[in-house]
């Protein structure tokens, strides 16, 4: 699993385009709130979920499969079990990435995703890793585990 800080900061830096798998319409999901951070920093959401036609001014595709251009992470809110098919999936798609969200642990789709040369993160919130390490936590904080007065690199 892609877990150092250099690694993640790579991959967060590389992506412009991610794909939220199980990314909901309403404003007070975790989802929501992590791809609309995400979509104020620049990267292109392509939301992926059969229920809605569109979700923050983007056309929603029912599945990655559906999707008629490339995309870098394939960013998973959904439970566990539901994982592995969605790692075929974004290896079929050509996906860089695969990215469980906090909560989101399938050590199966982890092997899927790096056995196809994806990088793989699981258990980690996209937009907490975003802020952490691009400097876009401003007063609220999190527990970083990073102590250091340097500037990264």
């Amino acid at each position: 699993m892609a877990d150092d800080i250099s690694t993640l900061r790579r991959i967060l830096r590389t992506t412009k385009t991610i794909a939220v798998v199980g990314l909901s319409a309403e404003w007070h999901r975790p989802s929501y709130f992590a791809a609309k951070y995400l979509q104020q920093h620049g990267c292109r959401i392509v939301p992926v979920n059969p229920r809605y036609e569109e979700i923050l001014g983007e056309r929603c595709f029912p599945t990655l499969e559906a999707i008629p251009f490339p995309v870098d992470m394939v960013d998973v809110f959904r439970k566990p079990a539901d994982v592995p098919p969605i790692a075929k999936s974004a290896v079929a798609i050509g996906a860089k990435c695969l990215w469980q969200q906090l909560g989101v642990k399938n050590l199966e789709a982890d092997a899927l995703a790096r056995a196809a040369g994806l990088d793989s993160v699981m258990d980690r919130c996209v937009k907490i890793e975003h802020a952490r390490l691009f400097g876009g936590l401003h007063w609220a904080g999190v527990n970083t585990k990073v102590i250091s007065a340097r500037r990264p690199t």
